[in-house]
């Protein structure tokens, strides 16, 4: 169980890496330099799937954290 959870936090953490940053216009709000901040933003392809298999992961890891967690 826990060489399972290790497995999916680092697919996990490479998988975070690997997204392209949606953040980065974050900081023209502040400036007031992006005009483009409320745009909609479709993902496609890879990038969708990525997306989608973060948050998979993602909650797979917290749930198996839990499992171990009541099982402890």
């Amino acid at each position: 169980m826990n060489i399972l959870i290790m497995i999916i936090s680092i697919l996990l953490i490479a998988l975070v890496l690997l997204q392209s940053g949606k953040a980065e216009s974050g900081a023209g709000a502040l400036t007031g330099t992006n005009d483009s901040l409320f745009s909609n933003r479709k993902e496609r392809g890879g990038e969708l799937f990525i997306t989608r298999l973060t948050y998979t992961l993602g909650l797979s890891f917290m749930l198996l954290s839990f499992v171990i967690s009541i099982i402890s």
